[in-house]
């Protein structure tokens, strides 16, 4: 479970109704079906309008993705992988690290070692590996764009939702009650719409695309590795390398062990 998630929508939603409670607003104008429709289906139509729906179709996924905690390989474990790997290869060769393929549970790291394995171009393997990677990062940008255009168009049928909140006080200028209740009604939609925009859909956007960059950090780091492996570098020829790639604080972290 990724907390942070769940931890940023209470948050929103607790500062809204906390906020509705010391301003004396009453929480019942919250439920307001008019507001509700206009806000959420006048979002989805506007998501359905402008993205194809193949893309569509990934929102449940991508729903999964951001309330479950990513999956990947700690830096600082990769570089050990990576060494030990290398202590095996400078011994016995590449082909010894055949039996160490059914140790290796990620399918980009497992193809990309196949590859050197088959004696591939160095070359060959970088181009087809780094391909893979920008096609992964424009897949999921594709993803947070289906968030980040929801983020742009809430709020504004938020302001569509005012005016034709506004449009039926109108209808009740004789009624005092009425016309304050209906005032009060007018606003919610734009509140439902900014809060949807600039708390939920836009900060799922700005979610998914860091975990995209960090699982395009964690592929480029395997693919410096497996290409070190082929060029025969020593041990610490390939921790030097792939080092290179984490945090000077993570560094100092790492295990005593990882520091061969």
């Amino acid at each position: 479970m990724e907390i942070s998630t769940i931890i940023g929508i209470v948050l929103g939603i607790t500062a809204v109704v906390t906020g509705m409670i010391l301003k004396g607003a009453s929480l019942s104008a919250l439920i307001n079906p008019a507001a509700i429709m206009i806000i959420f289906v006048g979002t989805a139509g506007s998501v359905f309008n402008s993205i194809p729906m193949a893309q569509i179709k990934k929102f449940p996924l991508l729903l999964k993705i951001l309330f479950q905690k990513q999956s990947l390989m700690a830096h600082s474990e990769l570089v050990s992988l990576f060494v030990e790997l290398s202590q095996t290869a400078r011994r016995e060769g590449l082909l010894a690290l055949e039996g160490k393929m059914n140790d290796i549970g990620d399918p980009f790291l497992r193809g990309g070692m196949s590859m050197i394995i088959d004696g591939l171009d160095p070359d060959f393997i970088s181009d087809v590996l780094e391909a893979d990677v920008q096609a992964m990062e424009e897949r999921h940008r594709g993803g947070a764009l289906i968030f980040s255009q929801a983020g742009m168009y809430a709020p504004t049928l938020g302001v569509l939702g005012a005016v034709i909140g506004l449009v039926a006080a109108l209808g009740n200028l004789k009624d005092i009650d009425k016309l304050g209740h209906s005032i009060a009604a007018a606003f919610i939609a734009t509140m439902y719409g900014i809060f949807t925009g600039y708390v939920i859909w836009h900060p799922f956007a700005n979610k998914l695309k860091m975990i995209s960059q960090r699982e395009a950090e964690t592929k480029r780091i395997m693919i410096e590795g497996i290409l070190s492996l082929q060029a025969g570098d020593s041990p610490m020829a390939v921790e030097a390398k792939l080092k290179a790639f984490i945090p000077q604080q993570e560094r100092i972290n790492m295990k005593p062990e990882e520091k061969q």
